[in-house]
């Protein structure tokens, strides 16, 4: 009984004592949690500190004073201005909005004002031809302006035809080129005039045209900075061709 006696107490105090440590333990640990909850309640504190630079014309409603900029400025002075201060700013999402918003008003009223100044031109142009002289009008009435694509292809098939005609000179004459241009003119004029009267006729006064000038302007260059190889006749059909793709292209 004296041993059972004396070893009950010594298992209820070891028992005792496994409890005081742990709770011991538990006490200690509880003060090192709090102290790891710390940093985490900083770090989600940090955005909206005042730590970040924020922008501090924000509220400045004219663009050009919002960037820093005058109403003079080039547009390189403008995309300057808008990268300097985007990266001093971009951590701030409502500064880097604002800085954004004001370049794109610049932008905008920029591609305003060359939208207006284009149209201006044309209506100044415009009120020139109707108040040009009567013979000044009818002259234009026979002038129009194609699109771009048929200007290029016509230069590009009177291009190469005088190209031809330069590296066959030591060989033959232009007339063949000449004539295949003559009769491209026609083709081309008859497309838009509908009547081949009309089309030859024009045709033919543009050939008339750039041998005349040909036979005129030619004489004139010194020799020295012509080809042996090329003749007055070679030159000439030079003129003729620059003739030709302006009236099948110009003229109606």
């Amino acid at each position: 009984m004296a041993t059972t006696l004396i070893s009950k107490p010594t298992l209820s105090s070891a028992f005792l004592g496994q409890q005081l440590s742990s709770r011991g333990n538990s006490k200690r640990s509880a003060p090192s949690g709090l102290f790891l909850r710390g940093p985490r309640c900083a770090t989600t504190d940090t955005p909206y500190g005042g730590n970040i630079p924020q922008f501090p014309r924000v509220n400045v409603w004219d663009p050009y004073r919002r960037l820093g900029i005058s109403r003079d400025a080039s547009e390189e002075e403008v995309w300057s201005s808008r990268n300097f201060l985007l990266n001093q700013y971009y951590n701030h999402e409502r500064s880097a909005e604002s800085i954004e918003a004001a370049f794109e008003k610049i932008l905008m009223a920029s591609f305003i004002n060359r939208k207006k100044t284009k149209i201006n031109l044309k209506t100044r142009l415009k009120r020139k031809v109707e108040e040009s002289p009567p013979w000044v009008q009818n002259l234009l009435s026979f002038v129009e302006l194609p699109p771009p694509v048929i200007i290029l292809r016509r230069l590009f098939l009177f291009g190469f035809m005088a190209c031809w005609s330069v590296m066959n000179s030591a060989e033959a004459g232009p007339a063949f080129q000449v004539a295949i241009s003559f009769g491209a003119c026609v083709y081309f004029l008859n497309d838009k005039t509908k009547s081949v009267g009309r089309a030859a006729l024009i045709g033919f006064g543009a050939l008339v045209a750039g041998w005349f000038c040909g036979s005129l302007l030619v004489p004139m260059i010194p020799p020295n900075l012509l080809h042996p190889t090329w003749s007055l006749e070679l030159l000439t059909s030079l003129f003729i061709y620059v003739s030709l793709f302006l009236g099948c292209t110009f003229l109606k």
